[in-house]
């Protein structure tokens, strides 16, 4: 889910990806961006950003896990 909506937002969307890491009793997704694409991402006032975390936090509940997002360059 973030992948898609991360790649419909970049100029490089190759260069998109999500490693899932637990960290404790909370998975952890760490999305990775081109640099030159990270402030797409983020968003103006980094709405987009909270965007992303909100979902992320809220599919994870819907699944009974603590989750959030993390934005890597």
């Amino acid at each position: 889910m973030v992948v898609a909506l991360a790649r419909g937002l970049v100029d490089q969307p190759d260069q998109v990806r999500v490693e899932e890491e637990q960290e404790g009793g909370e998975t952890v997704l760490a999305l990775y961006v081109a640099e030159d694409d990270l402030g797409q991402v983020i968003g103006r006032g980094g709405r987009i950003a909270h965007s992303l975390r909100v979902l992320v936090r809220h599919a994870g509940s819907a699944r009974g896990v603590r989750a959030r997002l993390e934005i890597v360059d």
